[in-house]
């Protein structure tokens, strides 16, 4: 098997093109929307490794920008919980 060649996309990052298939089926476009996911949310993504997930905290953190803290299971649980209350 022969290594996929990194490409940099809209992104703005070098990513493997089954990253950057993962995210574009996610609807992710930009470096500004990856602010809203967790990088358990991108782990969970088939495509997304170790590599890619490397890319995007440093391409994020560049921008002054980090990941979600936690998931969107537990962001949704926590907005929830607030509307209760």
């Amino acid at each position: 098997m022969t290594k996929q060649p990194s490409t940099e996309q809209g992104l703005g990052v070098k990513l493997a093109r089954t990253a950057q298939r993962a995210l574009s089926s996610a609807g992710i476009t930009r470096l500004e929307q990856l602010y809203a996911l967790s990088e358990n949310d991108l782990n969970a993504m088939h495509g997304i490794g170790p590599n890619a997930l490397n890319a995007l905290r440093v391409a994020l953190k560049a921008r002054g920008m980090s990941f979600a803290k936690g998931g969107a299971a537990q962001r949704t649980s926590k907005s929830a919980n607030k509307k209760q209350n």
